[in-house]
């Protein structure tokens, strides 16, 4: 391990306690090793850039019956936590090692390090290749993201079929490129292949899902890993899905966020004394902005309920698959975002002129190429603050939901913090399998998750010591209640308190300075032994 940094030398004999404890967050309990007569069917279910209020079970507006129906009856997990990102978070999640273990520190882009070398490296395995020796059947469909060349594809890391983008985005009606030099990859297992003409991304890939289902073993268990790119941009939705949500956005974002807001707490998802966090000050109150931007924002709004919806109705798809083959019983169902909503826009710099002309469409317009930015994110992560690639809550927290009516307890939610890592050590634990310690001869990274299991039954589980983030530079650690964030380049550490402040608007760093410095420490004991570069240091892409 590499020696602690220099300034915290002098904190070192009154932090060796802490200092000691962030060493040993690596050692979990063991997984209780869930048993069943029939090891039980298991679908992972991602959406992309999705807000955490953004489905009915938390608080939104658009219509998602089943996975409200599939909340009353199961378990919602109210600080669970992904990566801040598409691609680290997909890394955590397949392989249960923060990003920077498995390689993907960053983006898909090599670095320079290997920590940041852009897709999954062999020192870790992915739940497919974990599942497989206790006899399951390994499905993916949809977004892959964690390496581009054919030999770090899905069936190439343990999946038996595969269908799906392997890229970060792309238009839902086609695959054509949207930036300079750029080639887009819509697979069938290890093939490249065309789209049909009626492709809809978000059917094309539960169409997919539900074949591979269809043509497994009667007498063995599957695992299906089911990665929507909704909602990401671009915002593509059939006009059938918009025209529902036509005139409900029309009293503009501080209207729907104050709903959203008000839902949230009958509901429990927020505590009696949780606090909106303000209008992001770079937004303009409604009653300002022109008519034509009212439009505007309420036709980017439908389209995204619309696309929300649809991957709602396509989740309903699998449902009934399931009831259908009577696996309904036995299927264990986890869903969640790879991250909080987008503030990202389509400009003209890093995009071709063509998707620039595009993206001046209305978003409903099947041939627009656009995104909802700022304004549509700020109401999409309703109640928290800033967005997808930062730390804060609006970035790395996730609306969690569980089902699975052989062991999930139902009309549960539960305030017990979770991550993606955790994914891999909850999957392998339902099936009754061990995290491996080598695969095909090479010594694999020993997981940083624990098994959601006991949680999922009812019962209290063990919890993680810390939890440890940072992407491009914004950092963050969260012990118990607290929590430290920094943007990057800034890098001052902020300290909250998330127990009464989880939308992180009273900075507490100043009345509790050996709090932050403790966190720190442990941050830089982490971020050593986790492969972390200082971002400034990296490599430029």
């Amino acid at each position: 391990m590499k020696p602690i940094p220099a300034r915290y030398t002098l904190l070192m004999y009154g932090l060796m306690p802490l200092l000691l404890l962030g060493m040993m967050s690596v050692v979990h309990p063991p997984v209780s090793i869930h048993r069943n007569t029939v090891p039980p069917n298991i679908i992972l279910i991602m959406a992309d850039d999705m807000g955490y209020s953004d489905i009915g079970c938390f608080g939104s507006e658009i219509q998602t019956p089943n996975l409200d129906r599939m909340a009353q009856n199961g378990l919602r997990m109210t600080q669970f936590y992904n990566a801040s990102r598409c691609c680290p978070t997909r890394a955590s999640l397949l392989t249960g090692l923060y990003p920077h273990q498995a390689g993907v520190g960053d983006m898909v882009t090599d670095r320079g390090h290997a920590a940041y070398q852009g897709y999954l490296n062999q020192q870790c395995v992915t739940i497919a290749e974990a599942l497989k020796p206790a006899g399951y059947q390994t499905y993916m469909a949809g977004k892959w993201h964690v390496g581009t060349k054919p030999d770090q594809w899905p069936v190439k890391r343990g999946f038996d079929r595969y269908f799906g983008l392997i890229d970060g985005a792309s238009s839902y009606f086609n695959n054509h490129p949207y930036r300079p030099n750029q080639t887009l990859t819509v697979a069938l297992d290890d093939q490249p292949i065309t789209p049909s003409p009626d492709y809809y991304a978000t059917n094309a890939y539960t169409d997919y899902a539900l074949k591979f289902i269809d043509s497994k073993s009667k007498d063995t268990p599957f695992f299906l890993y089911l990665a929507f790119t909704a909602p990401h941009w671009p915002l593509h939705a059939l006009p059938q899905d918009v025209a529902k949500y036509r005139g409900k956005y029309d009293g503009g974002w501080d209207e729907v966020r104050a709903a959203r807001f008000s839902r949230m707490k009958k509901l429990g998802i927020l505590n009696a004394t949780a606090s909106l966090s303000p209008r992001d000050n770079t937004i303009p109150a409604w009653t300002t902005v022109s008519e034509t931007e009212k439009a505007t924002w309420a036709d980017d709004m439908a389209t995204y309920a619309a696309m929300i919806d649809r991957m709602d109705q396509n989740i309903g798809r699998v449902l009934d698959k399931l009831r259908e083959r009577g696996d309904d019983k036995n299927t264990v169902i986890l869903f969640l975002s790879d991250n909080g909503a987008s503030h990202e826009t389509i400009d003209r710099n890093s995009f071709l002129p063509s998707i620039v002309e595009r993206s001046k469409l209305p978003a409903s317009d099947t041939a627009s190429f656009a995104a909802y930015g700022r304004r549509g994110a700020n109401v999409s992560n309703t109640p928290f603050r800033m967005y997808k690639h930062w730390e804060y809550e609006g970035g790395t927290a996730t609306s969690f939901v569980a089902y699975g009516p052989s062991v999930v307890k139902q009309g549960r939610i539960s305030q017990q913090s979770g991550h993606v890592i955790d994914l891999m050590a909850t999957c392998l634990d339902l099936a009754g399998t061990r995290y491996p310690q080598t695969h095909k001869g090479r010594a694999i990274t020993p997981t940083e998750g624990i098994s959601l299991v006991p949680l999922l039954k009812g019962q209290s589980g063990p919890v993680h010591d810390a939890l440890y983030f940072e992407h491009e530079g914004n950092r963050a650690v969260r012990q118990g209640d607290y929590k430290i964030v920094s943007t990057y380049p800034n890098d001052t550490w902020a300290l909250y308190n998330l127990k009464v402040d989880r939308t992180e608007g009273r900075d507490l760093s100043q009345q509790q300075p050996q709090r932050v410095q403790q966190m720190a420490a442990l941050y830089e004991v982490w971020a050593n032994r986790a492969g972390v570069i200082p971002y400034a240091k990296l490599t430029k892409r």
